[in-house]
């Protein structure tokens, strides 16, 4: 296993300076029949209204940001399922590069459209056959371009965890802080902000119940592998936890919550009817694990991170609708 990067709140701070005006910083929204429902004090940070429906922005801006020049000429590359994707093509945009994406064939098609859209070339592969970081790799290094992982890669994860910085910057001490995991970035970027800030924290991951690989891995005490996970939180379905991430989330994490899909569907259309906001069943996880009692020993003043709203009407009709 490689060596956890040191990742710090100053870090996360730098990458907060860094997307300062760039970056969306997005709103934190209560809802008191949420608070009556769970029985506690809730605060969601609502990254579906992040600049590409989504926080991944974050953390490539924030890594491409730092590249030398004459890496910049040459471009960059990524792999991602569609989150991660749309974010490098617009980092790529905003900082005068140009992106190559891979992307699952199945990835949802708003979001391959919307990476098309941001001016990125997307080269697809089978997630289900295929090792897209060994594809990944193969293509930067073909091509010449430098490789953004959508969450192994220390300012990745510094800019994830610009989310969690400001929320409690937003609301002051909380004692929970719930977040989505997929690949781990987002959590592991948090956890260092807020476990710097507020020592007590309890940090809480949500993974789907059909890809428990964290949760797997954590109890082992080394990264375990899952067969594929076929979920509607397409975002979540990974099956390994980060190389990098993995021993941030180690030292940080403190349980991880598991959700069926029927769990997460109830939570997209909780967040549609009453808390008036669309959310990707990826980004409403962690809801769905408040909402399904999944968090033991849950607190007064809980955070929780909507990672991200990007479905398009087809698929949300359909899963919602019914």
């Amino acid at each position: 296993m490689a060596a956890a990067p040191h990742l710090t709140l100053a870090d996360v701070r730098e990458a907060a300076a860094r997307l300062e005006g760039v970056a969306h910083r997005t709103p934190v929204l209560t809802s008191r029949t949420l608070d009556s429902l769970v029985g506690a004090e809730v605060f969601i940070k609502a990254e579906n209204f992040q600049r590409i429906g989504a926080f991944k922005f974050r953390g490539a801006y924030n890594a491409i940001a730092q590249l030398p020049p004459e890496q910049l000429a040459k471009g960059v590359a990524a792999y991602s399922s569609g989150n991660h994707a749309q974010a490098t093509a617009l980092a790529a945009r905003e900082l005068g590069t140009h992106a190559v994406i891979l992307m699952p064939e199945d990835a949802p098609r708003s979001k391959r459209e919307a990476t098309l859209g941001y001016g990125a070339e997307v080269v697809t592969y089978d997630r289900y056959t295929e090792d897209r970081t060994a594809l990944g790799h193969a293509l930067a290094e073909d091509r010449g371009l430098a490789l953004i992982p959508p969450y192994d890669h220390p300012h990745v994860m510094a800019g994830q965890g610009t989310a969690a910085l400001e929320l409690l910057q937003e609301t002051g001490p909380l004692d929970a802080l719930v977040v989505p995991v997929g690949g781990g970035g987002l959590i592991a970027g948090s956890a260092t902000a807020a476990t710097a800030l507020h020592p007590g924290i309890r940090i809480v991951g949500v993974e789907p119940e059909a890809g428990d690989d964290t949760r797997r891995s954590l109890a082992a005490g080394a990264r375990v592998t899952v067969p594929v996970p076929r979920t509607i939180a397409d975002g979540q379905a990974l099956a390994t936890p980060g190389e990098l991430t993995f021993p941030v989330n180690q030292r940080l994490v403190d349980a991880i919550a598991l959700v069926t899909d029927a769990e997460i569907v109830t939570a997209m259309r909780f967040a549609f009817e009453r808390l008036k906001i669309v959310l990707e069943p990826s980004g409403a996880t962690p809801l769905a694990a408040l909402l399904a009692g999944r968090v033991d020993r849950l607190p007064r003043r809980v955070g929780l991170i909507a990672s991200g709203g990007n479905i398009d009407t087809a698929r949300f009709t359909a899963l919602v609708g019914g």
